[in-house]
């Protein structure tokens, strides 16, 4: 467990307000199959054996986004040093992931949800969003251990907070 103790702290978010999705920790993570910038199929169940680190975030191309994976990029040594596996989600298309994905040299997959069913099942959608938008995936992060069990759950209500 020391493993999933230091990755959770690594992904705790301080002195914020946050939702600790207390009702999926302790749980089997919903299992999910979504297409990747390079157009492939990434289930989480074919993981499995693997730490693993979802990071959810509203849209690319936003500054606040840009800048929480970017730190994402710049650190990807720390999650790779403790065996766990990083994709960020969001509702994107994976085209414009494509495009955000190449222009910001991130080094782990983007994964687009954009029929929304993967950020329903981590509770991590906002139903409004800015400038009237409905369905956006919530800045939100969670740890899964290797047997595919949900360790860590944090979701930030609001989107222009930076995580630590």
């Amino acid at each position: 467990m020391p493993i999933l103790s230091a990755l959770a702290t690594f992904v705790h978010i301080k002195n914020k307000k946050i939702n600790f999705m207390a009702t999926l920790v302790g749980q089997q993570a919903p299992d999910f199959t979504l297409y990747n910038t390079e157009k492939q199929a990434i289930s989480l169940s074919s993981l499995k054996g693997q730490n693993v680190v979802l990071v959810f975030f509203p849209l690319a191309f936003t500054g606040v986004c840009t800048t929480e994976l970017c730190s994402l990029r710049d650190n990807i040594g720390i999650y790779g040093g403790l065996n766990a596996t990083v994709l960020g989600i969001s509702v994107d298309s994976l085209f414009s992931l494509g495009k955000f994905k190449a222009e910001q040299n991130l080094n782990f997959d983007l994964l687009s949800d954009f029929n929304k069913t993967t950020s329903a099942a981590y509770n991590s959608l906002y139903e409004n969003f800015v400038f009237d938008m409905s369905g956006v995936s919530k800045r939100s992060a969670f740890v899964i251990d290797k047997e595919g069990i949900v360790r860590h759950a944090e979701v930030l209500e609001d989107a222009g907070k930076i995580p630590d």
